[in-house]
């Protein structure tokens, strides 16, 4: 039986990517700092309480096994990539690196894995000084760590944006923000510019299927693939779904009004102007022909949030966060 290590496995993907795995047969060791997963208790899978990060922790499962692959979750800083990379590819037949369709820049469209990054076409000397703390240019230089390393028994993953039990998103919104507002009839405010832009989602247990289709492939070693439906749909539409699934109400605004919600946050703001205000089709076939899957094998969108939000619906209440708060400071400050 092939065992399988999965870092940060109670995650927004790793909480459909472990019983994927137990479903075809293999053995999984998951590590998380929660106390175990939705899946625990599935044949072949055993959770450990542990920080994966901690290299003294994870060199003592290596000392135990030989792993067939590891499937890395884990948030790293470069640094952290450039000193535990080699322990990863040299204690696997196949290690699995997160990295983020947000490396790419908006050249393309439809956006595909040779499409330009940011990291290496952006001309903007601000946010390039800030690439120790921007998602979009420090995962890109990882990705280079890991093709300058030498080793081929690697895969680097671009997901989407993923969609999963407890994790949504609006634009450059997370849940905390827009479903606590939504739960409390509070106003969103969006910017009106991100609506007429595409936006690419993808339900967490679609990405599980794509990881675990990727295994052993040769096609997939050394390679980079871009995770996701291929489903066309704008930042508009993906609205409407939500006020259809939650009631949520909303109120547009320009996009410099809007930046005054995230003056609090200059990651976040960067998030929106260097991703969420792209236009975000994306060129899925290199990740089908590899792993087998089809277009219409995808959840749709509005089905997929609809799965999810009546999953928790009775069972779960959102607690504001300071972007919430930020946003009641902004409409009061207009007199809404």
């Amino acid at each position: 039986m092939k065992r399988i290590l999965v870092l940060g496995a109670t995650g927004a993907m790793g909480i459909y990517l472990v019983p994927e795995l137990a479903r075809r047969g293999f053995a999984v060791d998951a590590l998380s700092l929660d106390e175990s997963g939705p899946s625990a208790g599935m044949a072949g899978v055993t959770y450990h309480r542990c920080d994966a990060k901690d290299n003294g922790i994870l060199r003592k499962f290596f000392a135990r096994c030989h792993y067939d692959a590891i499937v890395d979750f884990m948030l790293y800083s470069t640094a952290e990539v450039e000193a535990r990379h080699r322990m990863m590819t040299e204690n696997t037949d196949h290690y699995i690196f997160l990295s983020s369709y947000r490396v790419y820049a908006d050249c393309e469209h439809p956006v595909r894995e040779t499409s330009p990054r940011l990291l290496d076409v952006t001309t903007d000397e601000v946010f390039l000084a800030r690439r120790l703390k921007e998602y979009a240019l420090y995962k890109a230089e990882q990705e280079d760590v890991l093709r300058a390393s030498g080793a081929r028994n690697f895969t680097v993953l671009r997901p989407t944006m993923v969609y999963s039990t407890y994790r949504y998103q609006l634009v450059g919104l997370e849940a905390p923000t827009f479903l606590y507002r939504a739960q409390k009839n509070k106003l969103t405010v969006l910017p009106e510019n991100a609506l007429p832009l595409h936006a690419a989602m993808t339900w967490s247990g679609d990405v599980a299927k794509l990881i675990a289709g990727l295994l052993w492939k040769d096609a997939a070693m050394g390679e980079t693939f871009t995770v996701g439906s291929g489903e066309i749909i704008t930042w508009g539409e993906v609205a409407d779904i939500y006020r259809e699934l939650t009631g949520l109400r909303i109120m547009t605004v320009s996009p410099e009004e809007y930046a005054k919600v995230f003056a609090i946050s200059p990651s976040e703001w960067y998030k929106h102007i260097y991703d969420r205000f792209f236009d975000r089709v994306i060129d899925n076939s290199k990740i089908l022909a590899v792993t087998g899957m089809r277009r219409e094998d995808f959840l749709p969108l509005r089905e997929g949030l609809a799965r999810e939000l009546n999953s928790i619906r009775g069972r779960h209440i959102w607690t504001p966060n300071k972007y919430s708060d930020s946003m009641d400071t902004y409409l009061a400050s207009i007199g809404k």
